[in-house]
This record gives structure tokens, sequence and C-alpha cells, in this order.
């Protein structure tokens, strides 16, 4: 229903209107300045690289060569299938490390957990996400490359398992953040009628509560992903960026964000080669943006079941 505009009854109302048509104008701009951003971002990136896309790029060669040789003198190559499979492996494995602890670390505190002890638990695990990439990337560099010679005999400890592990740790907050509230979504009613039947805890969550929030679970392992492959200088200074197509975790890789990151700014501006790192953004653009939407998407499934 449309508001009234303000009448001569005084200035208090007539003051009163305009504060909150201020506000409203306001808080509208707030709302869509994401949006404008978003696509601001997007619209950049695609600019830059727009005309190496459509006009040199052979898409072939990009997704399908695993050479990435842009500053070869007698034939520059652009394949990015190796700098993929970097990503993925890491990526993958980064879920295998961060999932079973983050669902073990929401479903404690969301169904166990009590008064000051869920809060202090829910403190630190927001103060793991606070931890800056680049102070991993260290941790990977200083503790997780060394252990990894020592233990598995290996020449050198930069590599999948190191960067998984450490991407992983990245990730966890995350979905256990997002998979608590998935889990504390899930009714009430649902835990007591599975306790009338005779459920125990660990039944009730095994086969009440986690089905239930399967959904909202599951959407909070694509976010997880979405942040590995999005993650830069942990991946650039833990993966031992070396462009190899991955046989096994001890195996050194390059990823594609961390392939922008350290070649972006040698590059001549307008350049092939500087052409063909914006057309990778635009790839991980595209993923990432792909996979957060299915997980709103499913987030939104569930909130509708």
């Amino acid at each position: 229903m449309a508001q009234p505009h303000p009448t001569q009854s005084g200035d208090h109302l007539d003051g009163q209107w305009y504060v909150d048509k201020l506000f409203h104008g306001l808080m509208f701009l707030c709302g869509i300045s994401a949006v404008l951003f978003v696509l601001g971002i997007f619209l950049f990136v695609f600019a830059e690289g727009a005309g190496f896309i459509l006009k040199s790029l052979d898409w072939r060669q990009f997704l399908l060569s695993p050479r990435w040789m842009p500053t070869s003198s007698y034939n520059p190559t652009y394949g990015i299938l190796a700098l993929i499979a970097g990503t993925a492996s890491i990526t993958f494995l980064a879920m295998v490390v961060a999932v079973p602890f983050s669902l073990g670390a929401a479903i404690y505190i969301a169904e166990f957990a009590k008064g000051r002890t869920r809060e202090v638990l829910k403190i630190l695990i927001e103060l793991l996400a606070a931890i800056p990439s680049v102070v991993w990337g260290f941790i990977g560099l200083a503790i997780m490359n060394p252990w990894i010679i020592q233990t598995f005999d290996e020449p050198i400890g930069l590599n999948i398992l190191n960067c998984g592990i450490i991407l992983g740790l990245m990730a966890a907050p995350i979905i256990t953040s997002i998979a608590e509230d998935a889990l504390k979504a899930v009714p009430d009613t649902y835990r007591e009628a599975a306790e009338a039947l005779g459920a125990n805890r660990w039944q009730t969550i095994a086969q009440v509560v986690l089905p239930a929030a399967k959904n909202g679970l599951l959407a909070a392992v694509l976010l997880g992903v979405g942040r590995g492959f999005g993650e830069t200088m942990a991946v650039l200074m833990a993966s031992g960026h070396s462009i190899n197509m991955p046989e096994s975790i001890f195996d050194s890789v390059r990823a594609l964000t961390a392939t922008i990151a350290a070649e972006l700014g040698e590059t001549a501006v307008g350049s092939d080669h500087y052409q063909a790192l914006f057309a990778i953004g635009i790839f991980l653009f595209t993923i990432t943006f792909f996979i957060n939407m299915t997980a709103d998407w499913i987030i939104r499934g569930s909130k509708r079941g």
C-alpha cells in the first residue's frame, strides 16, 4: 500500500515522511550495490579479455591442452588443462580434509554443545576464518613442507598434499558455519518424535536430523568448493607452482588463481598473454558463479521444503 504524502498537519509529520523516504532509498542502494559490484567486476574482466576470447583464442587448445607456454618466442600456447587439473586436485583433497572435520564440528555445536561451550566454539571457528591466507601460506612453507619431506621421504613438500590440507583448514570454517545453521533449522519436533519412538541421540542425528538437513549440508560443501577454487595466496605458496598433470598427491601443481597472481604483474598490458590471463579469470568467475548459484538454489529449495 502506497504511503500517503504528508499533509499540512504539522512539520513533525512532514519531516518524518522525508526521513523515511531517505532511509528507504539508502537501504535500496545498499541492497542493490552488491549486484552492481559483481556485475561491474564481471564487465571489467570480460572487457579486458574479450578481444582475445573472440578473435585469437583457440578454445580447443585452451581447454584441452596441458601446455601453458604464453611467453614462448616461437609457438606460444595457452592450454589450461594442467591448471584445471591442479586446481581440481587441490580442491578435491581440501574437501576430503574439510568435510568430515566441518560436519563433525557442526554436529557437535548444534546437537551436543550447550551454553558457554557452544559460544566459545563458534567464536573460535570465526577466528579460524579470520586468519589471512598469506599466513596459511607461511604455515604451508614453514611447517607442512619440512613435515611432508621428513614423513614421506619426498624431495619437496610443496605439493597437492600440503596445499590440500592447508586449503581444507581454510574452507572448514565456512562449511561448519553453514552446516550448523542447516542443522539448527531442523525443527525440534523431528527430534522429539524420534526420541518418542525410542531412538537414542546418535540414532536421531543419523536417521532424522542429517537427512532432514541434507540440502543445507550439500550447499555448505558446495560453498566450500567455491572457496577452494577461488583461493590464491595460500595455493601459490603451498602447491609448488609447477605445471604438471597430477598423478599423485605428492606432485607439485599450479592452480588457475595462482597463475593469474604470479604472471599478471609481469605481462605487457594488452598483449595476448595479458588477455589470456583475463580469459582464465572469466573461466574462474563462471565456475565459482555456477557453484554459488547451485548452492543458493539448494538452500532455497531446502527452505521451501
